[in-house]
């Protein structure tokens, strides 16, 4: 008899998990977009009808960089702030769900204490002897950290950030390849980590690494289809297209955005003299130039032909004068090929500026103001910024 009740306390466990990982696998599949998939993957770690843990935080792989990169993390700072949040949950009976559609309809979680803490976190991919996060991705294989092996560890920037004295590292897997890594704990209740909870993470973690990779290569397709095909910049109807959006976050934030038109001067006498296979040489330097030299948070697009533009979010006019002076300056210093073909024999550029909400209140009003100041700077003797007034 008792070991009919084992079996059917087995049995009813097993359906248990099985059904939370099919709702988390169902709900990963209704989106393409990466934050969603991440704060999904992160929810079902977390949530109380999910996987149970107190916080947990999202690595992913820059192969490019040679780092692993914090993108995302979910869980209170303090048992204070556990309480509230578990509370709230307790009263509202809110389930997976309901959790999933909370992150859709508000940016509460982005703007978390420990969101932040996660998403500045960098670390080399090949410290392994400095780094759990490195031997994680390194050996491919769930790493789990009591208060004795964590002193190894002890000058990582994970563990000063999350102390705590137990850690649980799942890597996540697409084609044999780990493309980022779950971390996650118990620092408020202090329950310890058990087998079938890395046994449980782990089969999470091998479905949450093909929905990221998934997520990627859908972004790369956008990116590619939105991408001018000779600077890889974005095109001139993405451009018009991030700048509805960006000026409709302005207007709800109540903040100023800018606007700079940029033209190459005398580009004509250029590509007459030398050709337009040189020409589409120059444009291509350009546009590396001005990606590199651009903000993070910036947006370069080729509008078109020799003319480019760069949409600046949460920037003031004055700010937004000393950005495009410095692109100018970086622009006129730089060794372009052939470049003594132009007039000065150097390659100079012309800018106009123009903020959001000063001078327009419709991506429309803007570029036509922006370009207004452009057409300025060219008749003041090209070679300068000009703002509208």
């Amino acid at each position: 008899m008792d070991e009919l009740n084992k079996l059917k306390t087995e049995l009813e466990r097993t359906k248990n998990e099985l059904g939370i990982l099919y709702e988390i696998s169902n709900a990963m599949r209704t989106t393409l977009k990466l934050d969603e998939i991440l704060y999904i993957i992160l929810t079902g770690v977390t949530a109380h009808t999910g996987l149970g843990f107190n916080r947990a935080m999202l690595f992913l792989v820059n192969e490019k960089d040679k780092i692993i990169e914090g993108r995302m993390g979910i869980g209170p700072e303090n048992g204070e702030e556990a309480n509230i949040a578990w509370t709230k949950i307790e009263q509202e009976k809110m389930d997976l769900e309901d959790l999933i559609d909370a992150f859709k309809n508000s940016s509460f979680v982005l703007d978390s204490g420990f969101n932040r803490q996660v998403k500045n976190l960098k670390v080399s991919m090949y410290d392994k002897e400095e780094n759990p996060l490195s031997l994680a991705v390194l050996e491919g294989m769930p790493l789990h950290l009591d208060k004795q092996s964590m002193q190894k560890y002890k000058n990582s920037p994970v563990l000063k950030i999350f102390g705590g004295n137990e850690l649980l590292l799942i890597p996540l897997k697409a084609k044999d390849r780990v493309n980022g890594i779950i971390v996650a704990d118990n620092f408020i209740t202090n329950e310890p980590i058990t087998k079938d909870d890395i046994r449980m993470l782990t089969m999470l973690a091998n479905q949450a690494g093909l929905a990221i990779e998934n997520s990627r290569l859908f972004e790369l397709t956008v990116e590619r289809a939105h991408s001018d095909y000779l600077t890889s910049l974005w095109n001139h109807g993405y451009f018009q297209y991030l700048l509805q959006v960006e000026m409709e976050k302005a207007k709800a934030a109540k903040e100023k955005l800018s606007l700079i038109a940029l033209d190459i001067d005398n580009f004509k006498i250029y590509n007459d003299t030398m050709g337009h296979q040189e020409g589409d040489k120059i444009l291509r330097d350009l546009a590396r130039l001005l990606r590199n030299q651009s903000r993070k948070m910036d947006y370069v697009c080729r509008y078109g032909g020799e003319e480019f533009t760069v949409i600046l979010p949460q920037t003031e006019q004055k700010e937004a004068y000393m950005i495009a002076e410095r692109l100018r300056m970086d622009i006129q210093r730089y060794p372009f090929f052939n470049e003594e073909t132009f007039p000065g024999k150097q390659l100079t550029v012309s800018l106009g500026i123009a903020t959001f909400p000063d001078n327009g209140l419709t991506p429309d009003e803007l570029i036509t103001s922006s370009d207004k100041s452009l057409y300025k700077a060219k008749n003041q003797g090209k070679n300068n910024t000009c703002c509208s007034s």
